[in-house]
């Protein structure tokens, strides 16, 4: 029997608990951070706690791909009283090839969702200073994304266009490899509120 994402999120939850409270322990936490500095400020203590949760969480992912265990989970979203379910990696989890097949997939029903939700609404790409845009640019990166994720507040709707890992897409270092366009549906112009 292998186990369910689920119980994998399950597990590594166990685990991150069970090394917080000491139970797990990593005596070569020298040898993994070579700055004698940050070490020392961290403590020992801590960092053998982080690289133990580490090494255990990288032998979940190895058992996802030995098993073809899929790292998904399915959250809601929900934007002027319509909700719909989006599939998202866990952040202890990693995707498989078949989790990149899914997030593809469900790219219709969100681009569905997020084009009935917009009316009214002005476009601006999410950033520092963030830029009004026009649906124009918006189906440009629609058409360059493999898929789209979705995430609101009471009066703003964020469209992820993404494309690459999915683990990585968020992440500025991962460009241009992975990457994902972030669009601001607001009434006015977006707060500051970072989702």
């Amino acid at each position: 029997m292998t186990y369910t994402t689920q119980q994998l999120i399950d597990i590594l939850d166990q685990e991150l608990k069970a090394a917080w409270r000491g139970e797990r322990v990593l005596l070569s936490t020298d040898d993994r951070l070579a700055n004698p500095v940050v070490s020392k400020a961290i403590g020992a203590d801590k960092l053998s706690k982080v690289f133990a949760y580490q090494d255990f969480r990288a032998q979940i992912h190895q058992y996802q791909r030995d098993y073809n265990i899929s790292g998904l989970v399915w959250r809601p979203c929900t934007f002027k009283d319509h909700t719909i379910q989006l599939p998202e990696i866990h952040p202890d989890l990693t995707a498989i090839k078949a989790d990149k097949v899914a997030l593809a997939a469900a790219k219709a029903s969100i681009l569905k969702f997020w084009h009935d939700s917009i009316a009214g609404l002005r476009l601006w790409t999410a950033g520092h200073d963030p830029v009004e845009i026009d649906i124009t640019q918006v189906e440009a990166y629609i058409q360059e994304a493999e898929w789209a994720d979705l995430t609101a507040t009471r009066s703003e709707l964020y469209l992820g266009l993404c494309w690459g890992n999915p683990k990585e897409c968020y992440c500025g270092w991962a460009h241009p490899e992975s990457g994902c366009h972030r669009v601001i549906a607001a009434a006015s112009e977006p707060s500051a509120i970072k989702v």
